[in-house]
């Protein structure tokens, strides 16, 4: 299948293409399911670093589609990895469901990145769900022994199951049911961001939601509560159906 003029212009931006293949699957959750692949030699050409994702090119009717996916403990020695989906319609959600030992899928890398922010932070402020789960994991390891605070939506009652890997000593967290389109987290996170960042101004901000709560979040954060571009990183991953 090729990839259309998305991949074109990934390749123009110097994308590297690979294939994975699947080594096992396992449902972590009802509605979220991990996947194991090799990597077909691309952590030994890219290298690893914190929140690290990769486009994966699916079949949707015809056309292909791509969709981004954090990695899960990558080991470049025997150059494996996992990756997690958070399940629903569509043709990734169908695609996971199916996957078993021996399929294969192809994948870019390109545009991934990360900067530890400097000076390190004497706490974070996460907003996240389902979908943005192993970029939080990956976020957390990364600047271990720094408090945080975490707003996590959740759509399904299983969602309240997801392995958040925290620490009870270290990380606050906060569950929040999706609601009107996520106007319940938008409400509570604002109102929990500003009291945080009044008790901790150099506080580093990490919103990975739907791309309306993301770019309404992000908003408020630079314009209300005034931080700087470099203590704020948002992204929205997902847009709900018919967005």
């Amino acid at each position: 299948m090729g990839h259309g003029w998305e991949g074109v212009v990934l390749k123009l931006f110097r994308g590297k293409d690979f294939r994975f293949t699947v080594i096992g699957a396992e449902d972590v959750t009802d509605h979220y399911r991990r996947v194991h692949l090799t990597d077909g030699g691309m952590l030994a050409r890219t290298g690893v670093h914190p929140t690290m994702w990769v486009r994966l090119w699916f079949d949707n009717g015809g056309k292909p589609h791509q969709r981004a996916y954090t990695l899960v403990a990558p080991d470049p020695e025997t150059g494996t990895f996992s990756l997690e989906f958070a399940l629903h319609d569509g043709c990734a959600s169908e695609w996971a469901r199916k996957a078993g030992p021996g399929d294969t899928i192809e994948a870019t890398v390109q545009g991934t990145g990360f900067t530890a922010p400097e000076p390190v932070p004497s706490r974070l402020l996460v907003v996240g769900d389902p979908a943005s789960l192993p970029a939080i994991n990956s976020l957390l390891a990364a600047v271990p022994g720094v408090p945080a605070t975490i707003w996590f939506e959740t759509q399904q009652a299983s969602d309240r199951d997801l392995p958040l890997r925290t620490d009870p000593a270290l990380h606050e967290v906060h569950r929040i049911e999706r609601r009107a389109a996520g106007a319940d987290l938008v409400e509570q996170a604002k109102a929990g961001l500003a009291a945080a960042v009044d008790a901790a101004p150099d506080a580093y901000v990490w919103i990975t939601c739907d791309t309306a709560t993301t770019r309404a979040l992000a908003a408020h954060v630079r314009k209300e509560l005034g931080l700087p571009k470099g203590r704020v990183h948002a992204l929205g991953y997902w847009r709900p159906e018919g967005g």
